[in-house]
């Protein structure tokens, strides 16, 4: 079993990790806060005292960052990238800049792969095993990890170095727009007569179906918004859309509204809030509820 070194333990990674340790992986884990690193030792991984620690020796490297800049700290700044042994390869799981983690291909030590496979499918795919991984780098690169990613779910290859991140900020692009979307649905139909239940089934069982629909709703009717993703997230990402549409050279009005959207909705009720705090702007403007009777267990418990 190859040897992981696994950094960032927060609300995805830690749930990844250990799904690694429990596939029986010697998994050497880190995180900037205690706690998370705690989990993971629960869990079967062992503990080291840095991310240079974390990568040396290992056979595969994942990083699970909120951010580009916090992948950047931990990799440069923290001495990840240079304490990898040749023959390893480092994975980013990080929704992140294409541009960086092909810079950061550039500086690896001699002999160390480098690919980018950012994940979707929530905390419940990274509980499960059921996540969807953007795979973008060297085709031997991506075999040669494929056995250890697909503990985790399925994996895609996208491509060349920086795929991965497209394909994931895309997915990000139109998850958002959907969320945006379906709040707005919704007020339309139960401010026009239609019981809300009523209105959900209908959307399911209709053109309106989607993820979003299925997997989102449910924490819009619990009114907790689902805060295992914040506001500050979904702002981050669309920046991130952002760059890449200017490559388009074209008008993208949709994307543009899903990014005010999401904007307006941080304003109000801070970064913090949970992404799904579009809908609740709009339950507050309109003033009207969207709460509805149900046995909804939150995603990431399930």
């Amino acid at each position: 079993m190859e040897t992981v070194g696994f950094i960032g333990l927060g609300t995805m990674g830690g749930p990844m990790c250990a799904r690694l340790s429990g596939a029986g992986h010697p998994v050497k884990a880190f995180d900037v806060n205690p706690d998370a690193l705690e989990a993971a030792v629960g869990a079967g991984a062992a503990a080291t005292g840095s991310a240079a620690d974390a990568a040396a020796g290992v056979d595969v490297l994942l990083t699970s960052l909120p951010a580009p800049s916090h992948v950047e700290a931990v990799m440069c700044d923290a001495g990840a990238l240079a304490a990898l042994p040749p023959g390893s390869t480092w994975v980013d799981l990080t929704t992140s800049r294409p541009e960086l983690i092909r810079r950061l291909a550039g500086e690896a030590p001699e002999g160390v792969a480098v690919m980018d496979s950012p994940v979707t499918g929530a905390v419940d795919g990274a509980r499960n095993g059921t996540l969807t991984l953007f795979a973008g780098g060297e085709p031997e690169a991506v075999e040669r990890v494929r056995p250890v990613l697909e503990r985790l779910g399925r994996v895609i290859g996208c491509g060349e170095l920086g795929t991965g991140c497209v394909t994931k900020l895309v997915t990000n692009q139109l998850w958002f727009v959907g969320a945006a979307a379906l709040a707005e649905g919704l007020a339309v139909g139960v401010r026009n007569g239609v019981e809300l239940g009523d209105l959900w089934e209908a959307i399911k069982a209709s053109v309106g179906d989607s993820f979003v629909a299925r997997h989102d709703a449910p924490s819009i009717f619990a009114g907790h918004y689902d805060p295992s993703f914040s506001l500050e997230l979904c702002v981050k990402d669309l920046a991130l859309v952002a760059e890449l549409e200017t490559t388009v050279g074209a008008d993208l009005p949709m994307t543009a509204a899903a990014r005010r959207a999401f904007e307006r909705a941080a304003e109000r009720y801070g970064m913090d809030a949970p992404e799904l705090s579009v809908a609740r702007r709009i339950e507050d403007d309109a003033d009207l509820s969207l709460r509805l009777d149900g046995d909804w267990v939150p995603h990431w418990e399930a």
